[in-house]
């Protein structure tokens, strides 16, 4: 499918959790005495960040549930699943894109990995408080309903508090409805505002906040004459997620 990029919207600001956030990372500690569940870490700075493709999917699956915009099918034991739609029509398949295997539409939507702040990186790495570098590690204990007896497990989180960068970046294409696109970008994003990120949701993991410092764009003007992005001034960012 061949489209003509007319410009590529940027948006900048903050994720703040509001509790502790529990993202990626494999299901054992990788230490004697580490945390059963880990954080994803960038492994030059052993920093933790969410990576862009849990908030996207998040996102995605997020509007999905709300439009019942999903594509029914099962698994090879034949229970029933449902995977992203795949109708290529909708407005969430143009935001999110379609598989090639299926219709083929390229995302217009592109997350990428939100890193702590600067600000926040020194306030954990100086922490005394911290259990592990840059994070904290939970303890909960699941109760055998027969026996009783409590099999204690630790989940490694970011702390509440802890900031990190927001980066989007959205391809508004000829013939693009841009208010539409950028308008269902915003509602992803509070949609997970009221839901969570991460794992273990339902124990109170994962609530984060979004706040979108700047919206700018940059056309052909810019990227023929290197200039920076200019503010997208006809686009309101929403309260609440300023």
């Amino acid at each position: 499918m061949e489209l003509r990029l007319i410009k590529k919207v940027f948006f900048k600001g903050t994720i703040e959790a509001k509790t502790g956030v529990s993202v990626g990372g494999s299901s054992t500690g990788l230490e004697i005495g580490g945390a059963d569940k880990v954080v994803v870490r960038n492994p030059l700075t052993s920093q933790p960040y969410i990576p862009g493709s849990s908030l996207k999917g998040k996102m995605r699956s997020l509007l999905e549930k709300l439009y019942e915009k999903f594509h029914p099918g099962t698994d090879e034991k034949g229970n029933p699943t449902a995977k992203p739609c795949i109708c290529g029509v909708c407005l969430i398949c143009k935001v999110f894109g379609v598989s090639a295997e299926e219709k083929g539409m390229p995302a217009r939507l592109i997350v990428r990995d939100a890193e702590l702040t600067k600000d926040s990186a020194e306030q954990l790495e100086n922490s005394k408080s911290t259990d592990m570098p840059f994070t904290e590690v939970k303890t909960e204990v699941v109760i055998d309903r027969i026996t009783s007896a409590a099999t204690p497990r630790s989940f490694e989180r970011v702390p509440a508090g802890a900031e990190f960068e927001l980066n989007l970046v959205c391809n508004i294409y000829e013939n693009d409805d841009e208010k539409e696109i950028l308008g269902k970008v915003f509602e992803g994003l509070r949609i997970v505002q009221d839901d969570y990120l991460g794992g273990s949701g339902s124990r109170g993991y994962g609530q984060v906040s979004f706040r979108i410092d700047s919206l700018t764009y940059k056309d052909q003007d810019c990227y023929e004459k290197g200039s920076e992005s200019k503010p997208l001034e006809d686009i309101e960012i929403p309260q609440e997620l300023k």
